[in-house]
């Protein structure tokens, strides 16, 4: 039985280096787990595998009954908290409508004397739907500066729960909130920052069948997801629903940062990377690691090009495609189109 134990806390320890979730070094351990049980039920009373790994079935049915006990009550405190969250959100105290109050005056006064943007950009900004696809590295200060700029309602949707890893660069998350989901962390320290937004989490993945209903919804969407099959999903949802696509990414010490919006003349993303990469040319955070500001930069940068794109400020990066280097504090800004072969928005255009 020893044997299995530290077989089970290797491959949770080697997970832990590799940076897998802990959502799948659980699913690991579950199935080694299943497998010693059904090594107990098949092989003959005596077997020399049978007696290296306890013996008898018993002692490993009790502990998956115990653990599936802390599994279920672990969910229902979930569900609990989620509830408590909800009807906090509830209460909260709504912002009025019409003029602003003098809390929100004195929140805001710092954008309100920017000649850019005065009152009536943040009148947009309080009116303004924008959802974000990812509560993770470039979703955390993308999310913390729209709420703190007064964007009236932010919807969040990820399917993902906090893990430790996440913690050196999702400042969004805290220490406590591990294992706990991404959205209802995010939701939570979004309405400590500011009561007087409204927060939508979907604790969901992104899928085709809710792409288009759930876009309707809004007026800007932001991409921080960390998988070019969700990033070509959400663009060829924003292309249908005619919403402008603020998109970013990162590797490493590199990130890159663009606005693509076929309906004002912009290329769409599929236009800049047609195709998704095959598997191993463009490894994840996970694999090739990210220094931990980085998604603080570009994700800040990509709350910005929402303001502006709200606000009608300045000139979002419509058409040109932001690359910064944090290891040389580089910046390049290279200038994009869009293709009139592009499968995806000049297919819609012709429809």
């Amino acid at each position: 039985m020893a044997f299995v134990l530290i077989l089970a806390a290797g491959l949770w320890g080697i997970g832990a280096l590799l940076g897998t979730p802990r959502r799948m070094r659980w699913t690991m351990i579950g199935m080694l787990w299943v497998g010693v049980v059904l090594l107990h039920l098949v092989l003959p009373v005596g077997s020399p595998l049978r007696m290296a790994t306890g013996g008898s079935a018993a002692p490993w049915l009790l502990l998956g009954g115990l653990a599936a006990l802390v599994l279920v009550y672990r969910s229902a405190l979930r569900r609990v908290r989620v509830r408590a969250e909800a009807a906090e959100a509830k209460n909260a105290p709504k912002p009025r409508e019409g003029a602003f109050s003098e809390v929100e005056l004195e929140r805001y006064a710092r954008h309100i004397v920017l000649r850019e943007v005065g009152g009536p950009g943040q009148r947009a900004l309080k009116d303004a739907r924008v959802l974000v696809i990812g509560a993770g590295g470039l979703g955390a200060p993308a999310l913390t500066y729209m709420a703190a700029a007064g964007v009236g309602t932010i919807g969040v949707i990820d399917d993902d729960v906090v893990d430790l890893s996440n913690l050196q660069r999702q400042v969004i998350h805290r220490d406590r909130d591990i294992g706990r989901p991404k959205v209802h962390s995010a939701a939570e320290a979004l309405r400590a920052l500011n009561p007087h937004v409204t927060v939508r989490p979907y604790e969901r993945r992104l899928t085709e069948d809710i792409a288009a209903d759930l876009f309707a919804d809004y007026d800007i969407v932001l991409d921080g997801c960390d998988n070019f099959e969700t990033r070509h999903l959400v663009n060829y949802a924003a292309v249908a629903t005619r919403l402008p696509l603020i998109s970013g990414a990162l590797t490493q010490w590199e990130g890159q940062l663009s606005v693509f919006d076929p309906a004002q003349g912009a290329p769409c993303y599929a236009c800049v990377f047609p195709e998704v990469p095959a598997e191993g040319l463009a490894p994840s955070c996970a694999e090739a690691g990210v220094i931990g500001p980085l998604p603080g930069v570009i994700g800040a940068m990509m709350a910005g090009e929402a303001i502006k794109l709200i606000t009608g400020a300045g000139a979002p990066l419509r058409g040109t495609l932001l690359i910064y280097d944090a290891l040389f504090s580089d910046a390049r800004r290279i200038k994009i189109e869009r293709r009139r072969d592009c499968a995806v928005c000049c297919a819609k255009e012709d429809r």
